[in-house]
C-alpha cells in the first residue's frame, strides 16, 4: 500500500502544556499526540501542525498530518482508537485522507481565533482556564467599533512580539468582531495568517479602547507607526482559543 497522509482535526486544553510544538524540558501537545500514534501504529511518527499555538492556548479546532505506510484500522475509526490513549485534555474530533503534499500550514486560507473575557464584578470558576477574568469598566461596543478598524490587509508590526521569524508583517484581517452573552465579551478573529502573539496583542489593544485609554482615531495611527510599543499590551494566553482553520 502506498504512503498515505492524514489529516486530524485536534482539540485540547492547553493548560497543562507548555504550547504545540515539542521542547526540551516541557510537556507539550505534539509530544502526547506522538506518543498516541506510537501506541497504536507501533512506530515513531511525526506530526505537522497548522499552527504552533503557545504555552496555555487551548484549541478547538487545531489541524495536525501524520504519515502511514501501511494503515490496518479503518480511517473513520482512527480518532476513536487514539483518543483511548491520549490524555483527558487532549481529543481527537475528525479525520480525513489528503494529498501526499498536503502541509496544514502552508495551505491554510484562513484560521479564526477566540480570545473570550469575563467580565464581571466576581470570577467565574468554571472557566477560569478559558477566559479572562476583568472585573474592571469596560465598553463591548467600542471594543467592537476599534476591531473593525484593524480589519483588512495592513502592516500588523505593531501587533508582533519579538522573536518573530515571518518574513513579512502584512496580513489580512477578514473579521474582527465582538459579541456578547451575559458577563462574557468574545473577540474573534478571522484571517489569512497571524503574526507572533497577535491575536493576544490585538486582544489587549482592543481592551484599552473599551477602557476608552486608546482612542478610535489613533488606531490607524498605531498601525501606521508599526512601533510594538504603541499597540496594547499581550494578554494572558488562557483567554485565547483556536477554533477553526479553512483550506
Amino acid at each position: 500500500m502506498n504512503q498515505m497522509r492524514f489529516l486530524l482535526t485536534v482539540s485540547y486544553d492547553g493548560t497543562g502544556y507548555c504550547g504545540w510544538q515539542r521542547q526540551i524540558n516541557a510537556v507539550s501537545v505534539q509530544e502526547r499526540m506522538e506518543e498516541a500514534l506510537k501506541s497504536v501504529f507501533h512506530q515513531d511518527i511525526r506530526t505537522t501542525a497548522a499552527s504552533r499555538t503557545d504555552a496555555g492556548v487551548h484549541a478547538l479546532g487545531q489541524r495536525v498530518c501524520f504519515d502511514l505506510d501501511t494503515c490496518r484500522i479503518p480511517a473513520d475509526r482512527i480518532p476513536l482508537v487514539l483518543n483511548s490513549y491520549l490524555p483527558e485534555d487532549i481529543a481527537v474530533t475528525a479525520i480525513e485522507i489528503v494529498g501526499d503534499h498536503f502541509s496544514p500550514r502552508f495551505r491554510a486560507k484562513e484560521k479564526t481565533y477566540h480570545y473570550q473575557i469575563w467580565h464581571d464584578k466576581y470570577p467565574n470558576p468554571l472557566i477560569r482556564r478559558t477566559s479572562l477574568f476583568f472585573p474592571y469598566p469596560l465598553e463591548a461596543g467600542v471594543m467592537g467599533e476599534a476591531g473593525k478598524a484593524l480589519e483588512g490587509k495592513r502592516d500588523f508590526a505593531a501587533f508582533c512580539a519579538s522573536g518573530s521569524a515571518a518574513a513579512t508583517t502584512v496580513r489580512e484581517i477578514y473579521e474582527c468582531s465582538v459579541q456578547t452573552d451575559g458577563p462574557m465579551i468574545t473577540i474573534a478573529v478571522r484571517g489569512n495568517a497571524f503574526l507572533y502573539n497577535m491575536v493576544r496583542i490585538l486582544a489587549g489593544t482592543l481592551i484599552l479602547a473599551g477602557q476608552r485609554k486608546i482612542t478610535l482615531p489613533e488606531l490607524p495611527r498605531i498601525l501606521d507607526s508599526c512601533d510594538r510599543g504603541r499597540a496594547g499590551p499581550t494578554m494572558p494566553p488562557h483567554g485565547l482559543t483556536l477554533i477553526g482553520i479553512k483550506y
